[in-house]
């Protein structure tokens, strides 16, 4: 039996608005892990209600799994993240410059693969080859 303290899956997906599947991925990641009770029913308690929550608002504003892992190792998943503004700040300025980084990288490709059209392709429209549509 669940005691008072805890609750089903179902109990912290309504409060935290984050579906049963989602909180069964989280603990497949190894970012909840919740008890199980002696029928083998999850048990969650407030301090997996705050993660879930945490998780569910990271991911909304565009973080990954990856980019909150390295927050739940050092504990900062434990109060809610708006709560948290410094935890909140280093998650996503990390993000933004992973992302800077990503773009950067896809510009200069982008800038490679027009000099070689500009260097190797005849000006002007490409030449249909017949039987082509």
């Amino acid at each position: 039996m669940v005691n008072e303290s805890e609750m089903r899956i179902g109990e912290l997906a309504d409060l935290t608005g984050v579906s049963p599947r989602s909180l069964r991925y989280y603990e497949q990641q190894g970012l909840l892990t919740p008890q199980r009770a002696g029928n083998g029913y999850r048990a969650y308690d407030r301090l997996d209600a705050v993660r879930a929550a945490n998780i569910r608002d990271a991911l909304d504003v565009g973080l990954t799994l990856e980019d909150v892992r390295p927050a739940l190792e050092k504990g900062c998943l434990d109060v809610p993240l708006r709560q948290s503004h410094y935890t909140a700040e280093e998650l996503t300025r990390a993000r933004l410059a992973t992302l800077d980084e990503r773009i950067a990288a896809l510009q200069e490709l982008r800038a490679r693969l027009a000099r070689h059209i500009d260097e190797t392709l005849p000006a002007g429209p490409v030449p249909v080859v017949e039987g082509e549509d």
